[in-house]
């Protein structure tokens, strides 16, 4: 069954159209709310249930705050709200307070004009598919108003920040510290500008902070994960020896060497990998996704280290992790997963794993440019028209065919549907630049000539 509102990490859009409107988010709280209010933990304790909610730095977090607050009181759930906080925080929150559900403002790395709500479900989890679609099922039914003695409450948590910062520098080892290392992090102007500087201070670090100055309109604008110039100049200007960027709600990573290079989710997710793996801790192999550089797979092969493909999706990820029963994973966008840390991606916390795979393997981030060197890879975006399905044209079947016998061994080609604008991915990597050029070409014509 398909779904109306939820996407691959919850309900997102531009603010004031649908569905990110104050009355939809309202309706949205409630039938979530009466979907977790169902939920065979809420009645065993004989008490409400209870969700946390946070949010990011934009202006309509406000707003859509007091939305979420009425739908979910009116079902009879109290709500516990934090702030500002990283997403990643809301899924410890949510785990540590044994809470029914954590609920999130966010529209993650866009622009502050969006929004969106994410949730995740008990134990700090994503919400499964069943829960999501039982969600939708709900909001077609007219909003409910429980009995006056049944009405929620709500309440600030006053120590929601130094509980997440506390958790953060939990997932870093008690015989490593961050002294001698002076790091520049950029927080987006985001959810982590009053938390990521501290966790690594206190961790020893001497520490530059940008991108912590928001204002309601300025997340993820020249700064953070999604633009990071800013950040590669403050490192080199600052001398420092590297850099940290997250994103607006603080789940995505990418990090800067002391030369201002940047390094993203591929080698950052490779390098993890390898130093548990050098340790004896990792737990099976790797996941990545449809787009991970073919590179990280070829070098993680000659370690006898498996790895595993999913769709492009940090859910998608994390579905394969836990079938596999392995823990490390991630997108080329930053998005890590180390599930012995964490049940979720946290910009904060993959940082530290890579600072302590640097730490254990004496090397600095630089060093890593050497170790994995990346297959060119080129995407084509090709529009197509309503309904067009490339699976079933001969024309595009058969030069894919061709395109994957001559790069066999040597590169790989991923050709998916947009899932938010109708155009077809054609993305071709090889070891060789002139190969790439040959094949993205020759299969972008195909699929243009067969939508045509």
């Amino acid at each position: 069954m398909s779904r109306k509102y939820f996407g691959t990490d919850g309900v997102r859009g531009r603010v004031g159209e649908a569905p990110i409107t104050p009355d939809f988010v309202m309706r949205l709280a409630n039938a979530a709310g009466r979907v977790f209010a169902s939920m065979e933990s809420a009645h065993s304790s004989g008490e409400r249930p209870t969700v946390v909610v946070g949010k990011d730095t934009r202006i309509s977090g406000y707003m859509l705050e007091a939305a979420l607050e009425a739908g979910f009181t009116a079902a009879g759930v109290d709500v516990l709200l934090v702030g500002p906080l990283p997403t990643p925080g809301i899924a410890y929150l949510t785990r540590a307070l044994r809470l029914h559900a954590g609920v999130v403002i966010s529209a993650s790395h866009n622009p502050f004009e969006d929004n969106g709500i994410k949730f995740f479900g008990p134990g700090g989890w994503k919400l499964p598919d069943e829960m999501e679609l039982a969600i939708e099922a709900a909001l077609e039914q007219p909003m409910q108003v429980v009995a006056s003695s049944r009405l929620g409450k709500a309440r600030r948590l006053d120590d929601a920040r130094g509980r997440y910062i506390e958790f953060c520098k939990s997932s870093f080892p008690n015989d490593l510290d961050l002294k001698q290392l002076k790091i520049v992090v950029d927080c987006a102007h985001g959810a982590t500008y009053h938390v990521a500087p501290d966790v690594f201070h206190e961790l020893g670090a001497e520490v530059i902070a940008i991108g912590n100055q928001p204002n309601g309109t300025n997340i993820n604008a020249g700064f953070g994960a999604t633009d990071t110039q800013a950040l590669q100049d403050a490192v080199v200007a600052h001398q420092a020896d590297l850099g940290i960027a997250l994103d607006g709600d603080g789940d995505r990573l990418i990090m800067v060497d002391h030369t201002g290079r940047s390094f993203d989710g591929d080698y950052l997710m490779y390098l993890i990998a390898l130093a548990r793996h050098e340790q004896g801790s990792l737990k099976g192999g790797v996941v990545g996704t449809l787009m991970t550089n073919m590179a990280v797979e070829v070098a993680l092969a000659e370690r006898n280290i498996p790895f595993a493909r999913a769709k492009v999706g940090d859910r998608y990820v994390l579905e394969r992790l836990l079938e596999a029963g392995w823990q490390v994973g991630g997108e080329s966008s930053g998005h890590l997963l180390c599930l012995d840390s964490h049940t979720t991606g946290d910009g904060i916390v993959s940082a530290l794993q890579v600072l302590r795979a640097l730490l254990q393997r004496k090397q600095q981030l630089a060093d890593l440019a050497a170790e994995l060197t990346p297959f060119p890879q080129k995407m084509i975006n090709v529009r197509i028209r309503k309904g067009f399905d490339f699976h079933s044209s001969a024309g595009v079947q058969s030069a894919l065919a061709e395109a994957e016998q001559a790069l066999r061994g040597q590169g790989r080609v991923v050709l998916r549907p947009s899932g938010t604008e109708p155009v077809i991915r054609v993305m071709v990597e090889a070891r060789e630049e002139a190969l790439v050029q040959h094949w993205v070409q020759r299969l972008a014509a195909a699929v243009e000539a067969a939508a045509a």
